[in-house]
């Protein structure tokens, strides 16, 4: 059974993108756009992996990131920032608020694909 990847952006172009990328390497995407979206998804569809963006509307992806790791239910999945933030005190938060990775966009996508599947070995 393919691996279910929550891909959470408010770029809808950025969205479909991965989407697209990761399909093809064989996992299931899911797509939301803000961070609240996010919560109600991995509730409903309980994903194996989630790359979170930071900066969006309703809820960002710190606030995001903050309740899916204070819950018992969503605290395992991992859970990596990809972000435009190149900012080292951006890194570092993420990190305490529980984030497993974090990437920098513009990304390599081959990179991307490296540090998901690093994940599930």
């Amino acid at each position: 059974m393919a691996k279910k990847i929550l891909v959470v952006d408010d770029d809808v172009d950025m969205v479909e993108i991965l989407k697209s990328f990761l399909e093809l390497e064989g996992y299931d995407v899911i797509g939301a756009f803000d961070g609240q979206e996010a919560l109600d998804k991995t509730k409903q569809q309980k994903p194996d992996f989630i790359l979170l963006d930071i900066m969006m509307p309703v809820m960002d992806g710190w606030e995001a990131c903050r309740r899916l790791k204070a819950c018992k239910k969503t605290s395992e999945i991992p859970v990596a920032i990809l972000t435009a933030r190149v900012d080292p005190q951006d890194r570092e938060k993420a990190f305490q608020l529980g984030a497993d990775d974090y990437i920098t966009k513009p990304f390599n996508p081959d990179e991307l694909l490296k540090r998901i599947k690093e994940t599930f070995c």
